[in-house]
């Protein structure tokens, strides 16, 4: 059999139910990746994937030749540049495929420079991909569309992000200074003399999982007496009391103030910013730093906030001073909501001890906004 042609095709949860409504025909894309997509012919297959969750759902393959149009399918976007396509396979979002159950066998997860390097091969699409991938993804898919199993899916991920502008430096957000208000009632509500903040209960927790996990852990130098429920940080987990001397100082006083580090040895396992009520992103500005000064430095980067402050954290990782880093920050950087945070360590309470740092990944999100 002649080798298939395979392309990336990524999907929000809203744009792939438009592109199913619409009676799952025509694949588009934005007008910036024209050239892309006039070298996709017919007889080439989509991989469909599914952002926010990462699962692959669906196979489509390609019977026409690439052409422009922009009447309505999608309220995100136009996605002009489209070809019409047949669907091979169609899962739905609980029954769609999650990369992490086939990492062993995709070559995106070979030779990482860094644990979420994979994650630069699913920022933008089309891209095409090796036909080795494909067939083994088109396996995996023709066994759930066979024998699907149901996952359970966060609806809050499969909503659409934030509206995305093209620029010379890439796709960013512009955005509107319309929180303020918000973060100002956020700070006066009462709060009982005995209950942590959110940004404290959330330091807690992954304090104690980086712990429970074998690791040693950094809580930022200025909370290292803040306390849960009397359990005090500084005499609750094994804090390491010095960073390793690997940085110069500018660096080091940077990491220093990182929210949560997770360290094996003299090597950041993870980094941690929790922002909960801050409208300008402390944690951010923190990361930014960190990547300004060290731009090869191989940590993995995640932003923790509340379930609806998530659309604010996308719209800010996409800000063009962020996208001017080398690497931008939305390639090292993954958010977590502090709901799926709490209740993924409810559900492993009974195994955390055997979970490995790509926990992290399965249960955070890429931040990127260049998906159809």
């Amino acid at each position: 059999m002649n080798q298939r042609t395979f392309w990336l095709d990524l999907f929000t949860g809203t744009t792939w139910q438009e592109f199913i409504s619409a009676g799952g025909k025509i694949s588009g894309f934005r007008e910036t990746r024209w050239n892309t997509v006039k070298r996709i012919k017919p007889g080439d297959y989509f991989i469909c994937y599914l952002t926010g969750v990462s699962r692959f759902i669906g196979i489509l393959e390609v019977i026409s030749e690439p052409y422009k149009d922009d009447s309505l399918i999608w309220s995100v976007a136009d996605f002009p540049c489209r070809l019409k396509v047949k669907p091979i396979i169609t899962l739905t979002p609980e029954t769609a495929v999650p990369i992490h159950d086939l990492r062993d066998k995709l070559s995106i997860f070979e030779n990482l420079k860094s644990p979420n390097a994979w994650t630069g091969r699913l920022r933008g699409s089309p891209v095409k991909w090796k036909s080795s991938d494909g067939d083994f993804i088109w396996e995996a898919l023709r066994e759930a569309e066979s024998n699907p199993v149901e996952r359970p899916v966060d609806p809050r991920k499969l909503e659409r992000r934030p509206p995305a502008l093209q620029t010379k430096i890439g796709i960013v957000t512009v955005p509107e200074n319309n929180d303020e208000e918000e973060v100002v009632k956020t700070l006066n509500q009462p709060q009982l003399p005995d209950e942590p903040t959110a940004h404290t209960e959330i330091q807690y927790l992954l304090l104690k999982l980086g712990n429970d996990m074998g690791f040693d852990v950094w809580v930022a130098r200025n909370d290292r007496n803040r306390e849960v429920r009397g359990n005090r940080f500084s005499q609750t987990f094994r804090l390491k009391d010095e960073l390793p001397l690997q940085f110069d100082e500018a660096t080091t006083r940077t990491i220093e103030f990182i929210d949560v580090l997770w360290l094996k040895g003299k090597a950041i396992i993870a980094a941690f910013e929790v922002e909960s009520t801050t409208s300008i992103y402390s944690g951010l500005l923190r990361m930014s730093d960190l990547i300004a000064m060290q731009p090869n430095l191989n940590i993995p980067l995640y932003l923790v906030a509340p379930d609806e402050r998530r659309e604010k954290v996308f719209i800010e990782v996409n800000r063009p001073t962020f996208s001017r880093l080398s690497p931008p920050l939305v390639e090292v950087c993954r958010f977590i909501s502090f709901n799926t945070l709490k209740e993924r360590l409810q559900a492993a309470s009974a195994f955390v001890k055997y979970l490995k740092p790509e926990f992290l990944e399965e249960l955070s999100e890429d931040c990127s906004l260049d998906v159809l």
